[in-house]
């Protein structure tokens, strides 16, 4: 009988606010140690002995939380995640019937990811003894034996041994505190809420006495949408299954429920007061994160992100928390009010605050961000994102502003050639020139394939990696072309260059129309969208009717297979006859495509008077305005056909797509400013933040030099729509 840790990642940690809010809750947060309880829950639970694999059961807004913080650990796991949620007898089902139906004998243990529990040794050894009691058909939970009366937990009243474990007089609520006392001269064991159960045995019981769960949750694992190895969104009929915990649903009904008592220490980190009992302290038994001062105070916790100083004085038993702009001070006896008080702030709407913004008009807007591009964020990628010794550009600096060492992607070196050159046009007075041709001479040296087309990957020492032509790398060669040629010509031949490309990309041509596309999705929106801008600027800058068919050959395809003829919205995916791709991979809808689809065509239309280009980018425009969260006044990164959320995370270039449409359709750019400036603030001014998690938060990551190329295309369609239009 394998054993397969489940992860249960419910819960909002109300009682933790305002660090904890339901887009970025407690399991998510660094609350003790260095690392979320999430992070020490999965490396606890995949250190048992004879473990399979860990599986995770969470909710879909937190897909990109749990990927983030699976990778900053070195994990892996299967990820289950919830439409919505439906309590914990739903998702214990779930990942039951996950295992079953791979592993008919094996054994789930059932844990919950904000547990905190110190030694992690002794949780292994209890885990593997209740094992033993589930191989003799028990489904076993975990009974932690009290170290104090405590109204914050349910009880569970143990009966008889029975081998390893022992008979469940009975469950119960959390009690009083008077009543918790009487709990604890009786012997009663806190309930822990980790169970062990073998996972056909949990599904048979709910067939029993909950059926709907059971079946849902077996519909629900069968039509769970997600490629192989990806995390999978359970089906639909998991929204048939009752709300109700696994407690009721089965522990208190069943015949084969079975409590091990524990000694190992536990909480489950429930409120403030809790988080300061299991926290490091100093001397005077404060526990103190971040920037804080505690001057003649006691026993206080202090939370302080950096920004905030807080300092306390003559005080005790306190807890202050600083967290996106809200503050909490709270007597730590007092901790489980604060869920009194967030219901309270969520009546009258001030549960979150939202940053001030740097500007109140599009305006102000053109001219913050042409200040900010010029004085910062030009000169800081000129002196630290090029290395000046081995040529070229690095791929990322930090927010502090220190270089990545990785290896090169050639569209990085296109980019930033496009950036500079684009710098050059609207009119910087830094070397602007000396950075775009750093750029192009590095790129034509050491991407250039035999055939013309021009590889993928560099080393740092400009050693070949990755041989691969991608039509998205080959676009992007040839705006970078083109956008110097027009800035600074005559220095290169970069017009014989561009024929020549363009010459040798015929090779990727498609039989139905279009080109092909390397790697896993041959047939997509994407390349060509980029293909259409490089096209476009050929076109612009009068490099032949060679372009301008292209262009309109591009326009085509979009027009008549890449957006829905009903919908209005542009797919990514295509099978060879530019149908939609099968299954999920044809359901995808990128909102920050939509947008730089509706920016092309409103040019083209522009450009050349096609009727139907402006009515489509319209619409498209009207899809991406779909994929806005409004809470956090982002374009988020994906959704579904049906525009259900497929990933609530928003990268930055969403932002420059939506703030380069609404400037040229004539809409709301105030709005995508707003959004796009909050990417910007960072310790190394000119530097920038790449992706907001469901949350708000932003992951804290290096700042991509390919981003670049967005951030200067906005900034010139703010310059442009700034200008006084010719007569």
């Amino acid at each position: 009988m394998a054993i397969y840790p489940v992860i249960m990642c419910g819960g909002s940690g109300t009682r933790l606010w305002p660090a904890s809010r339901p887009a970025h809750p407690k399991q998510f947060l660094p609350l003790v140690g260095a690392r979320s309880m999430f992070q020490e829950t999965v490396l606890r639970v995949a250190g048992l002995p004879g473990a399979v694999e860990v599986v995770v059961v969470a909710g879909l807004a937190h897909r990109a939380l749990i990927e983030a913080q699976l990778s900053e650990i070195g994990t892996t796991a299967a990820v289950l995640l919830e439409p919505e949620a439906r309590d914990s007898a739903a998702a214990m089902a779930a990942a039951c019937a996950w295992i079953d139906g791979r592993d008919p004998e094996g054994i789930a243990i059932v844990v919950s990811a904000d547990h905190h529990i110190p030694d992690d040794a002794a949780f292994r050894a209890a885990a593997l003894a209740a094992v033993e009691g589930a191989r003799q058909g028990k489904i076993v939970t975990l009974g932690v034996r009290p170290n104090a009366p405590s109204a914050a937990y349910g009880y569970i009243s143990p009966g008889a041994p029975a081998g390893p474990v022992w008979s469940v007089d009975a469950f119960v609520e959390k009690p009083d505190a008077e009543t918790a006392r009487g709990y604890i001269t009786s012997g009663y064991l806190w309930n822990s809420g980790n169970f062990v159960t073998p996972a056909g045995l949990l599904l048979a019981e709910l067939d029993a006495f909950e059926p709907t769960i059971s079946s849902a949750a077996r519909k629900a694992v069968a039509s769970a949408q997600g490629a192989a190895g990806e995390s999978q969104v359970l089906g639909e009929a998991f929204l048939t299954a009752p709300k109700i915990s696994i407690d009721y649903a089965v522990m208190e009904k069943t015949k084969a429920a079975a409590v091990l008592p524990v000694d190992f220490a536990w909480s489950d980190l429930g409120a403030w007061d809790a988080v300061w009992a299991a926290s490091p302290r100093d001397e005077a038994g404060n526990a103190v994160r971040g920037q804080a001062l505690a001057v003649a105070s006691q026993d206080c916790l202090v939370r302080a992100p950096t920004g905030a100083q807080v300092t306390l004085i003559g005080v005790k038993d306190l807890a202050v928390v600083v967290d996106q702009g809200q503050v909490l001070v709270c007597n730590l006896s007092a901790s489980q009010q604060v869920k009194t008080a967030v219901d309270q702030l969520k009546a009258q709407g001030r549960e979150t605050l939202a940053a001030p913004a740097p500007f109140d008009t599009v305006e102000g807007a053109r001219v913050w961000f042409d200040r900010w591009l010029r004085t910062s964020a030009l000169p800081l990628w000129w002196t630290l994102g090029a290395d000046h010794v081995r040529g070229g550009f690095h791929e990322a600096l930090t927010p502090e502003g220190v270089p990545v060492e990785a290896p090169r992607r050639s569209r990085v070196q296109t980019r930033q050639t496009f950036v500079y050159a684009t710098a050059g046009q609207m009119g910087w007075r830094g070397p602007w020139r000396q950075a775009a041709w750093h750029g192009m001479t590095y790129f034509l040296d050491r991407y250039r394939r035999p055939d013309g087309l021009f590889r993928a990957l560099v080393s740092e020492a400009g050693e070949p990696l990755d041989e691969t032509a991608a039509l998205y790398d080959q676009a992007f060669a040839l705006l970078a072309m083109a956008t110097l040629n027009a800035a600074d010509p005559g220095h290169v031949d970069l017009a014989g260059e561009g024929r020549l490309l363009l010459e040798a990309l015929q090779a990727l041509r498609h039989p139905a129309g279009g080109f092909r596309e390397e790697g896993a999705h041959p047939f997509q929106a994407n390349a060509h969208m980029h293909l259409l801008e490089a096209a476009m600027a050929w076109a612009e800058a009068g490099g032949g009717p060679e372009w301008q068919a292209l262009a309109a050959e591009i326009i085509e395809l979009a027009l008549t297979r890449f957006i829905d003829a009903d919908g209005g919205y542009l797919r990514e995916f295509f099978d060879a006859d530019w149908a939609p791709a099968p299954g999920e991979d044809g359901r995808l809808i990128e909102p920050g495509h939509q947008f730089e689809w509706a920016w092309l065509l409103a040019r083209w239309s522009q450009m050349t008077g096609e009727p139907r280009a402006l009515p489509a980018a319209r619409r498209l425009y009207a899809s991406g305005l779909k994929g806005v969260d409004p809470a956090r006044g982002v374009a988020i990164n994906a959704l579904n056909d049906d525009f259900t959320v497929r990933d609530a995370s928003a990268r930055l270039w969403p932002q420059t797509e939506w703030l380069k449409a609404a400037l040229v359709l004539g809409e709301d750019a105030l709005a995508p400013a707003h959004a796009l400036a909050r990417y910007l603030d960072t310790p190394a001014t000119g530097a920038w933040r790449d992706l907001s998690l469901p949350c708000g938060d932003f992951r804290p990551e290096p700042a991509p030099a390919s981003s670049f190329y967005h951030i200067a295309a906005a900034n010139q369609a703010l310059r442009t729509a700034g200008e006084p239009q010719r007569t």
